[in-house]
Parts: C-alpha cells; sequence; structure tokens
C-alpha cells in the first residue's frame, strides 16, 4: 500500500486564492506565480489570432486560462485552448471546466526550469495520454513555437518554428500567425 501523497481536485479547494496558478497532473501539485508581462502578451497575441481566425470560420471555441479536469488527480490551467464546435458540448461541464481534452493546447513558456520541466515534459505527456491533438508551445524569449501533433496514440514533435515563420495548422484551416509577433514590443 502507497503512502504517498496524491493531490486531488477537491484539494484544489482548500488552496489560497494567492494569485498562484495550482494545477495537478499526477496526482502532483504545481504551483506557479504570476507570469511576466512579455508572457502575457505572447499569449494575447496567440489568442487574438485564434479568436480573430475561428470568428470568421465560427468552427468552434477559443478560450484564455481554462479549468480543464481530466480526472481526480489531473487539472491544469493551460494558456490556450481551442475546442471544435463538434466537440464542444461533450467538452464543457455544467461547473464551467472542460472535462475532456481540447483539440488544441498552448502553453506559453515561463522562464526557469522547473516551469519549462512542467510544459515540455509532464504536460506533453498528460495531454498526449489524453487526447489533444494538437500542442504549442511557444517560446517569448526567442520567438519560437514547438509544435505536435496526433499521430495515432500520441503527440509527436512534427517541427520548430522561428520568428522567419508562420504558424499554421491543419487543425486549423486558413489560420495563420507570425510567430515574430510572440517577441515583439508592446508598442
Amino acid at each position: 500500500m502507497s503512502t504517498e501523497l496524491r493531490f486531488t481536485i477537491h484539494d484544489l479547494e482548500l488552496l489560497p486564492e494567492n494569485g498562484n496558478r495550482y494545477e495537478i497532473i499526477d496526482g502532483d501539485l504545481y504551483v506557479s506565480t504570476q507570469p511576466h508581462w512579455r508572457h502575457q502578451l505572447a499569449a494575447g497575441r496567440l489568442f487574438y489570432a485564434l479568436m480573430s481566425w475561428n470568428e470568421r470560420e465560427r468552427a468552434g471555441l477559443a478560450l484564455e486560462a481554462p479549468g480543464v479536469i481530466f480526472a481526480q488527480d489531473e487539472a491544469v490551467a493551460p494558456d490556450l485552448v481551442w475546442i471544435s464546435r463538434e466537440r464542444l458540448a461533450r467538452v464543457l461541464g455544467d461547473d464551467g471546466k472542460l472535462h475532456a481534452a481540447p483539440d488544441l493546447v498552448v502553453e506559453v513558456l515561463s522562464p526557469g526550469a522547473a516551469n519549462e520541466e512542467r510544459d515540455r515534459e509532464v504536460k506533453l505527456k498528460l495531454y498526449s495520454r489524453r487526447g489533444v491533438r494538437e500542442y504549442w508551445i511557444a517560446d517569448w524569449r526567442d520567438a519560437t513555437v514547438q509544435v505536435y501533433r496526433r499521430e495515432r496514440t500520441a503527440l509527436r514533435h512534427v517541427e520548430t518554428l522561428t520568428a522567419e515563420d508562420t504558424l499554421t495548422s491543419p487543425l486549423l484551416p486558413g489560420f495563420a500567425c507570425a510567430v515574430a509577433s510572440l517577441k515583439a514590443s508592446p508598442l
């Protein structure tokens, strides 16, 4: 019998509302502080591009930092998600959270080894295991985006885009976002 402490979504209700982001992956608690303003700028620009595309296409729903509950011991808040119109009713819960894999998940990296490991390894495995169709890891510091797409049963790295590239996706026909915009100044 294991005596290892495992956090659940019920433990989240007991944590202080102090501006920290709390996530549980495989029963482990991950805590992160408020992100850098450039992180938020990059996330906002990606969200704007996704929303603008979605408004034209009416293909689904884009959300910023939604709660995603995969299981009692797996609850995360990715920076952005997109869910197709066909899957929307199956994903949205009455509690205002998502309860199945979004089609697309976007994480914008925060500085620090622990933050990068969480997004590049721990969350990649979680999203792969839970059926996310596409996963983007954006880095505002060097204007890159790592793109992972589902191949059979797992997410596989298909490309790393740089500031000279444009982010597109077969999941989102007609969507385009200049990767350079992730590093651009606010003015």
